[in-house]
């Protein structure tokens, strides 16, 4: 199977099967979206929607975030992962936001990773979601789902998939793309045991391939 072929199927099978792939993070803001996804590393969605709706009530915007000490904000978010960390980058995103863009979002990725606790990845988020720009962003599910595929070949770092994934996919559908891999590997293609035999993917699937030739 080609390259430009397995592609195809895949395109096909989610405009069909996932026409409208959306975030799970909650959000009312391109600002809170930022404060979500940031919240987000290393930790689940779900958990995530728990803590943001009384931190959003409490910031509603930079400016308010910008003022506010470490003490105020660390309840909001103490259930989830790295709070301590998550905390101080929070705050110090919403100063930055404050002082360098007069409290807007930036809509580019060199500017949006100029704020504290925000990557590559967060970044392209932010672009796709929020701009709904071509832009990819690569977590553990896009880059094992992508690998496992094989839209990647065993690709070494999120950057390398990030770039193989640009490349292939139309521009237009790249916003769609991230979502539809997350979504395929938070609860089909999952690391542990994915769900192999219920997966609709398995024509193009280079992994089921491989392994139905053993």
């Amino acid at each position: 199977m080609t390259t430009a072929d397995r592609y195809a199927g895949i395109i096909s099978w989610f405009s069909e099967n996932m026409p409208e792939p959306k975030t799970e993070l909650h959000y009312d803001t391109p600002f809170h979206l930022l404060l979500a996804v940031i919240l987000s590393a290393q930790c689940t969605d779900k958990r995530v929607n728990m803590v943001t709706p009384a931190l959003f009530e409490a910031f509603p915007g930079p400016a308010d975030l910008a003022g506010a000490t470490e003490e105020q904000v660390f309840p909001f978010i103490k259930s989830v992962t790295f709070p301590n960390n998550k905390t101080r980058h929070l705050i110090r995103a919403a100063r930055v936001l404050v002082d360098d863009f007069g409290g807007e979002m930036p809509s580019d990725i060199d500017s949006l990773m100029k704020l504290p606790g925000v990557g590559r990845k967060t970044a392209n988020v932010m672009l796709s979601v929020v701009w709904n720009k071509a832009a990819m962003a690569v977590d553990t599910h896009v880059f094992r789902v992508s690998n496992r595929l094989g839209l990647t070949r065993d690709s070494k770092t999120p950057l390398a998939t990030e770039k193989t994934l640009v490349k292939h996919f139309p521009a237009d559908l790249l916003p769609k793309a991230h979502h539809w891999l997350i979504l395929h590997g938070r609860y089909v293609c999952t690391a542990r045991k994915p769900a192999c035999a219920e997966c609709g993917l398995r024509p193009w699937c280079r992994e089921w391939e491989r392994n139905t030739k053993k």
